[in-house]
């Protein structure tokens, strides 16, 4: 799942990049891009890989 959601930061850091779009310091491609690495970097750590059952 935060793979989906680092990839879908990435996009949004492209496109942000891509269209010179002149938005504030906090949302910057930058930011966006760091956020996406944060979320990749937990989805590789094995964060978010959903409920498992408890094995007996």
């Amino acid at each position: 799942m935060l793979g989906i959601v680092a990839a879908v930061l990435f996009f949004v850091s492209f496109l942000i990049n891509a269209a010179d779009v002149s938005t504030n310091d906090v949302f910057s491609s930058t930011n966006v891009m760091l956020l996406g690495l944060t979320a990749l970097a937990l989805h590789v750590a094995g964060v978010g890989n959903g409920w498992a059952p408890r094995r007996r």
